[in-house]
């Protein structure tokens, strides 16, 4: 058998059919746009995910029976009232923690130094000088780098300031034109599509709830480890408790990864606030015991319907998309690998089965 043959019998066996031309047409066209002209959409593609996120409690008040109409004007509403709250309360007080951060910056690397000396004192046979050189070397360069970036951001300002009023202008209003037409964006979008979609209706119904659910979970998981870290960290008298607790919050957007990053800036805060003291263990095992209890209770219980992927795959999903789309490929990488995970499965056997239902309604000729 010829390189050739072989080629043309996988064609003839993912290709023959029509509708799986068109349904890979459309996630080529899909990708394209979105890797183009992201940055673009931005708005549009953030208002998606808000409006994947309130539909939820529109479609549960619209089961006990209030007019969509009502439902999404409450829901909106609700939504106005929390940015209005995140963009006039917490963002100003993160951006003067993170200030205060960057400005105490040199105070910790002091510190840290310090405690590098003592610890090639105690034990010079473990830490050698070079070693402590190195580190001390990387650690400066990190801290100039640190404020060279909080230096060009504060040149930028206003360029951002701006980007942030159109963002809050725009993406309210699409998603509330989102929630109100709904069935009718969707009946338009589906109008576009060929009349023979049985293996893209099939995707799709198995990739809606789940990416509706995921988009809840999460935001429902940001908001619970966020919380529960803000109470633990002010507990302990820990400064920033607002912008580590931020920080450990978005820290469950990339599995595995996220928790092992975000402990160096809690550690190092705690350890330049606490010393090598008993209170620095009590908040790094807290810390510990809130990272265990998220990924081993409360992500079960967000996350039970979704589909079951290997860690190895979500960590290569994460590299991938998170490398092409930057923070929304990182919080999409697990759907979009669930939706290649979906087309793997559905692709072959969708075509084996239309195969089967067509030679079943051939009449066999006497």
């Amino acid at each position: 058998m010829t390189l050739r043959s072989v080629f043309r019998s996988w064609m003839d066996h993912y290709f023959s059919d029509e509708e799986a031309v068109i349904l890979l047409v459309v996630l080529v066209l899909g990708f394209t746009v979105v890797i183009l002209f992201g940055r673009m959409l931005a708005p549009f593609l953030i208002a998606l995910v808000v409006a994947f996120l309130l539909q939820g409690p529109v479609s549960w008040m619209e089961r006990r029976r209030m007019p969509r109409l009502l439902a999404v004007f409450v829901v909106f509403l609700a939504f106005i009232g929390v940015l209005l709250a995140l963009a006039f309360i917490l963002m100003p007080l993160i951006w003067n923690q993170l200030v205060g951060l960057v400005q105490e910056a040199p105070r910790m690397f002091a510190s840290g130094q310090q405690l590098l000396d003592d610890l090639q004192a105690r034990y010079p046979n473990l830490v050698t000088p070079d070693q402590m050189q190195n580190w001390i070397d990387v650690a400066g360069r990190e801290v100039t780098q640190l404020g060279q970036r909080a230096l060009t951001l504060s040149l930028a300002s206003l360029g951002n300031v701006l980007t942030l009023i159109v963002y809050l202008i725009l993406v309210p209003i699409l998603v509330f034109f989102m929630l109100k037409d709904r069935d009718r964006l969707v009946g338009f979008t589906v109008s576009l599509l060929p009349q023979r979609r049985e293996l893209m209706t099939r995707v799709w119904e198995e990739m809606d709830d789940q990416i509706a659910n995921y988009v809840r979970g999460k935001f429902i998981e940001i908001i619970i480890v966020g919380s529960v870290a803000f109470f633990t960290f002010a507990y302990f008298g820990l400064p920033y408790t607002a912008l580590l607790a931020v920080v450990v919050g978005f820290s469950v957007l990339v599995p595995y990864i996220g928790a092992a990053v975000t402990t160096l800036p809690v550690a190092a805060v705690a350890g330049f606030h606490f010393g090598l003291t008993d209170e620095f263990l009590y908040v790094l095992v807290a810390y510990g015991v809130l990272q265990a209890l998220d990924g081993n209770v409360l992500s079960p219980i967000l996350f039970s319907e979704a589909v079951n992927i290997h860690p190895v795959s979500i960590i290569l999903a994460i590299l991938f998309f998170g490398g092409i789309w930057g923070f929304w490929g990182v919080f999409f990488a697990i759907p979009l690998a669930t939706l290649l995970k979906a087309l793997v499965y559905a692709w072959p056997r969708g075509i084996k089965q239309r195969h089967r239902q067509e030679a079943a309604e051939t009449p066999v000729e006497s």
